[in-house]
């Protein structure tokens, strides 16, 4: 055990502040990592806050963490001391059941532990995430940062990059596709980047039409202003796949009819009841498919990371002082920053 420092909530209604606390000595098959950057996901928020209803606490948020090795355990094989490497959503499974076999350990039978506020599959304490100086996880769960990323505009591709990644990927979107993005926040900006990559036509949907001219810097070909019925009367039966990246309660219904026949809705920023109601005629009468994607597993956040680098994607950030994750909570939830903060764990110890 050795003393680690960092930010935590003590409660659903406190604010995060420093403390110190006990990471565990690498097991054999650990990597401990000193954490360089780690981003600030919008479920830290839910977490915190208790908003989902399981959360534990003491509760250190941060689950988009970029760092150097500083230690390995002695059956450790895939990195070494010196290494720049990244931890996402994940930091163990039970490593044997159908999903993990198919290196799909984000729906392990038996639920994954998480980074923070799950419990230790081996010894049973709390898990404690990236808003701290350093970290300690099994190697399987930790990834290679390609040399050419940038560290900081790295961090967010461990969540918002392979949540928006894996369903494009996983649905086979392919060039010439027609690939609509509901939302442009820290999800939906790189959902635009990756389908353009992948070579597909790509809308915006968005209530504003002061973010086309963004949308476009992105990657958009289009944008659509969801609230113009005329707009998305003009766009029926016109899109392959939709991304909906919005996080809140909305109507499906319109966006639906938006699609083709054989289209597909995948749903990666809802995780609350649908309401309205869908119609099952908009599914039934096209084929439609209604679906839903968690992040990605631990060989598909590595394949992301590596198309990253490939194709010059990054995430729009805004660095941030850990002395201001509250004020940064603030603005995330008005939907002031663009696209992710990333705190630079250097001013944990200013």
């Amino acid at each position: 055990m050795y003393t680690a420092i960092g930010y935590a909530a003590q409660s659903a209604t406190t604010p995060l502040a420093p403390v110190k606390f006990e990471r565990r000595s690498p097991r054999a098959d650990d990597v401990a990592i000193e954490i360089l950057y780690c981003g600030v996901c919008h479920s830290d928020i839910h977490q915190a806050r208790n908003e989902w209803g399981i959360a534990v606490y003491p509760l250190m948020p941060g689950h988009e963490i970029v760092g150097k090795v500083t230690a390995v355990g002695a059956n450790v094989t895939k990195h070494k001391i010196g290494d720049l490497v990244g931890v996402g959503c994940m930091v163990d499974s039970c490593r044997s059941c159908d999903a993990c076999q198919a290196n799909l350990e984000q729906y392990c039978l038996e639920g994954p532990t998480m980074t923070y506020a799950t419990p230790d599959r081996v010894d049973g304490s709390n898990t404690m995430g990236g808003y701290s100086d350093s970290i300690v996880v099994s190697e399987h769960f930790v990834v290679r940062i390609p040399e050419k990323l940038d560290l900081a505009s790295a961090a967010p591709i461990l969540c918002a990059g392979i949540t928006t990644y894996s369903p494009l990927k996983h649905y086979g979107v392919k060039a010439g596709d027609k690939v609509g993005v509901l939302g442009m926040g820290g999800l939906g900006h790189m959902g635009i980047k990756f389908a353009k990559a992948m070579g597909a036509e790509v809308t915006l949907f968005t209530r504003s039409a002061s973010k086309a001219e963004e949308a476009r810097r992105q990657g958009a070909d289009h944008v659509i202003v969801s609230t113009d019925a005329e707009q998305m009367k003009a766009a029926a039966g016109h899109f392959d796949f939709l991304l909906d990246t919005i996080p809140v309660q909305h109507d499906l219904n319109p966006y639906l009819d938006t699609l083709r026949f054989d289209g597909v809705h995948i749903l990666v920023g809802l995780i609350e009841p649908i309401d309205p109601p869908v119609h099952a005629g908009k599914l039934v009468m096209s084929r439609r498919v209604l679906a839903g994607s968690l992040i990605g597993g631990v060989a598909e956040t590595q394949e992301v990371l590596d198309f990253c680098a490939e194709h010059n994607i990054t995430c729009d950030i805004e660095m941030l002082d850990i002395h201001q994750i509250n004020e940064a909570f603030t603005r995330m939830i008005a939907g002031d920053v663009k696209y992710r903060f990333v705190i630079d764990m250097a001013t944990l110890k200013v």
